[in-house]
């Protein structure tokens, strides 16, 4: 049990490196063409940048599967890729991005830096000079003069 932790946790803390590092390299890299309409204005509730959701569910399933067809280590890899997407969806989409309504506001700590840290991400719309690319990791841009929180 207590291995099935650590794997879980492990693979939870590390889809925010695997994130970051997709964020940066992938989808502001060579599917800049999917991504790009995360960055521009909606005049949709679906966007082309949805289907990372679920490409990047699929190898959660499978591996969830497998670790209940035989191959039990997998179950903790899978269910911590899988809660990981659970928590950016919320944070993400709920949070920041507000596709499903809602008036609060993080006036302060963890939530706030979240929030504002995807905001100095969204300033910049084009392919490249973005920062904050991670998500459950920001930096604290309160004091270098950067926008603000709001209800976008």
């Amino acid at each position: 049990m207590l291995l099935w932790i650590a794997v879980f946790l492990a693979t939870f803390f590390g889809m925010e490196l695997f994130a970051n590092l997709m964020h940066r390299y992938v989808m502001h890299g060579p599917l800049w063409i999917l991504h790009k309409s995360h960055h521009e204005p909606k005049h949709t509730r679906l966007e082309l940048n949805d289907l990372f959701g679920i490409v990047f569910a699929v190898p959660s399933i499978l591996l969830i599967y497998g670790g209940t067809h035989g191959r039990p280590l997998l179950l903790p890899i899978g269910v911590g890729m899988a809660a990981y997407g659970l928590v950016y969806w919320g944070f993400h989409d709920v949070l920041v991005h507000r596709r499903i309504p809602h008036r609060w506001i993080p006036r302060g700590g963890y939530l706030r830096r979240i929030v504002q840290a995807h905001h100095v991400h969204h300033a910049v719309r084009t392919k490249d000079g973005g920062e904050s690319f991670g998500f459950l990791y920001a930096a604290d841009y309160s004091r270098k003069g950067r926008p603000e929180v709001t209800g976008q």
